[in-house]
């Protein structure tokens, strides 16, 4: 696929490339991205290069993954980053995401999740959006709550992290949670049993 531009109201999520390496680097400096997010620690800017140059293009060209700098238009500040990956599941795909120290608190990250998944339901028609989190990353769980995902449960050695494997959350987000239309029927189970063995009633 040909990398695109999203807007959404405060933000612009454009392709990463070479010019974004020494913001990259030094964004992810910060521990608290180093400790809850997969990227190498300690973070060099040769892992910055290898990124912004090479991953991030070549999953654009090859539709493996979808990489976006999360900047302000006005001033082309690096604000967070956030990624769709596609799955091996037909129409699965995958959101993460991490925002600089500085910007966090102002609901950046939200907004693009939703205008991202927007595009992933529409453009890559994408019938499941997930997202998986060590648990204990309370920052990242606030984020997709926000952004409409429902918890589905805890996932035992569900995410590997700097060669150790560690338990995560799981959530998910549908095409029908913002009003769109899946690419496929869905059909809910809606007199599943639900945890403790009590049936949904529907109600």
């Amino acid at each position: 696929m040909e990398p695109i531009t999203l807007t959404t109201r405060r933000l612009l999520l454009r392709p990463f490339g070479p010019r974004d390496t020494y913001r990259v680097h030094a964004a992810c400096q910060d521990p608290d991205i180093q400790r809850w997010t997969v990227i190498p620690s300690p973070y060099r800017l040769t892992d910055a290069e290898l990124f912004t140059a090479k991953l991030a293009p070549a999953g654009w060209r090859d539709d493996s993954s979808y990489s976006f700098a999360l900047v302000l238009p006005e001033t082309g500040t690096l604000v967070g980053a956030l990624g769709i990956d596609r799955r091996s599941r037909p129409g699965t795909y995958e959101v993460g995401y991490w925002s600089t120290k500085e910007h966090r608190g102002r609901g950046y990250v939200t907004e693009a999740v939703l205008g991202s998944a927007r595009w992933a339901f529409t453009a890559l028609r994408a019938d499941r959006l997930e997202w998986r989190a060590e648990i204990g990353n309370q920052a990242s769980r606030a984020v997709a709550l926000r952004a409409g995902f429902r918890l589905e449960g805890d996932q035992r050695s569900g995410l590997l992290n700097k060669g150790v494997r560690r338990d995560a959350w799981t959530a998910a987000l549908l095409p029908s949670d913002l009003g769109l239309p899946g690419a496929h029927p869905y059909l809910p189970e809606r007199h599943a049993e639900r945890p403790g063995g009590t049936p949904d009633s529907g109600r």
